[in-house]
């Protein structure tokens, strides 16, 4: 069954990784997609086009508001709107608070936190004049707990968990719901930069350097993948959860639970 027929998800970040597994999942249910991220998106339009469905891409800079609202605008343009926001995009750098570069600071906030309230207050007002809509952020584990040398990513992530919770209780009695999804450990592109740059200052291997990642964190010693939150996202969008409102939901192999 095609639960999304008929319905259009716009999914930030969305040409690799997390996005790409969220987006292939909602297309699987025969959602529209409309992809946006850097990098060439011709293998991610391809993967989702292979599912039989349409899709679209903008390449929207998430750190910068005039660029989000064309995307917004591009989506109503192209596919009719956006029924379903999934706010992905992001980006990570590690370093002591002391020696945080600024900008890197300004530009983990604006793509990690801002652009999600630019694309949510621009999508709010086409989903109450349809009566239904799903909002979906992806925060992570770090936005309901913290990590050394995480200072930017933390702070943006527990404020996205922040705004989901908002954004759920200015619109609880509308049909459109509010939710975060918080994942642990995910092998994305993001993570591989950080399983190197541990294997490079530990002078081990990368499968040493990935077994102390996990183990250091993660009890399940293992990842989550793109397709589990992709499903979970799917869910989030069913008449079976039309009731859940504001929550964080963990997916983190028993992180948060220690």
């Amino acid at each position: 069954m095609h639960t999304l027929a008929g319905k259009t998800a716009l999914v930030t970040g969305s040409t690799s990784g997390i996005g790409l597994g969220i987006a292939t999942e909602l297309a699987r249910q025969g959602a529209t997609i409309v992809l946006n991220g850097f990098g060439d998106p011709a293998p991610a339009r391809a993967a989702i086009e292979a599912l039989g469905v349409p899709v679209h891409y903008h390449g929207a800079d998430m750190s910068k508001p005039a660029e989000i609202a064309d995307l917004m605008q591009f989506a109503a343009d192209s596919a009719g709107g956006v029924d379903i926001l999934v706010n992905n995009a992001g980006i990570q750098h590690v370093a002591a608070v002391e020696d945080f570069p600024p900008e890197r600071w300004d530009a983990i906030i604006a793509i990690n936190l801002s652009s999600a309230f630019h694309t949510t207050r621009l999508a709010i007002p086409a989903m109450k004049a349809r009566g239904w809509g799903r909002i979906v952020n992806l925060a992570s584990v770090h936005g309901l707990v913290g990590s050394a040398q995480k200072s930017a990513y933390v702070a943006a992530k527990h404020g996205l968990v922040g705004f989901t919770k908002v954004v759920a209780l200015e619109l609880a009695q509308t049909g459109i719901t509010c939710n975060a999804i918080c994942p642990g450990w995910v092998r994305t592109p993001l993570v591989e930069k950080q399983i190197e740059a541990r294997a490079e200052q530990g002078g081990i291997s990368l499968a040493q350097a990935q077994v102390a990642l996990l183990a250091e964190k993660q009890p399940s010693h293992d990842f989550v993948t793109p397709e589990q939150l992709g499903q979970l996202a799917v869910f989030l969008c069913s008449p079976a959860a039309a009731q859940i409102r504001g929550a964080a939901w963990n997916v983190d192999g028993g992180w948060v639970a220690q």
